[in-house]
């Protein structure tokens, strides 16, 4: 008998797109569409248990085994390095990893750079690489203000459209990472329910196919 598979999905759009690939490739769950307040899903005749997480914590719970497979952005990868494997590029939520400052303002190469981010390591790496001295300001929230209130020269986030950054006289600097959903899964999951998830992986990378 196929064991059912136990999948995360990040709350809000992400989550919503993601659920569009799963159903497209055969693993719906009308449930999950009613308009309710419940947080876990079934369909034991597609073999699939949902549930919406914190975007953050998708690989969290994949990673402890909780969710057998999940969606989560590269940024959350690169940033957390859960210990999960990386299955497949779903190829939506597309953004990027951007440095960005005050329009026409770069600040001086000589000081050290004050960088203000909700991704502590990405920036890290991003100026290790470049031989770059750093001082690390993280933020939760709105971090465009940092730079505003001259409390930092640079963040580092993730940039979409550039809406909030113009509209804050703010421009991107340049370009860190190419940023989109990825599937994940929990290494064990992997190896015990190996046949179930491989075959989802065939379904989804279809489905997507088809899309293009």
């Amino acid at each position: 008998m196929a064991k059912m598979i136990n999948i995360a999905l990040p709350k809000g759009r992400l989550g919503e797109k993601a659920y569009k690939v799963f159903s497209e490739a055969g693993y719906k769950c009308p449930e999950i569409e009613e308009s309710n307040r419940k947080l876990i899903f079934e369909n034991e005749e597609t073999g699939v248990r949902y549930f919406w997480a914190k975007p953050s914590d998708v690989a969290i719970y994949v990673e402890r085994g909780a969710a057998d497979v999940g969606i989560v952005g590269k940024d959350i990868l690169l940033e957390y390095a859960p210990d999960v494997y990386e299955l497949i590029d779903l190829g939506i939520g597309k953004c990027r990893m951007a440095v960005a400052g005050i329009k026409n303002k770069r600040p001086s190469t000589d000081s050290v750079l004050r960088v203000a981010t909700k991704f502590p390591n990405i920036a890290k790496e991003y100026y290790a690489s470049l031989g770059r001295d750093i001082d690390i300001i993280k933020l939760n929230g709105s971090i465009e203000i940092a730079p505003l209130l001259k409390m930092s020269d640079v963040i580092v986030d993730i940039v979409e459209t550039g809406t909030t950054l113009k509209e804050n006289n703010l421009e991107p600097y340049e370009s860190i990472v190419e940023i989109s959903a990825r599937m994940i899964a929990n290494k064990a999951s992997f190896k015990f329910k190996q046949t179930e998830i491989e075959t989802m992986i065939e379904k989804v990378k279809s489905a997507l196919a088809q899309r293009s």
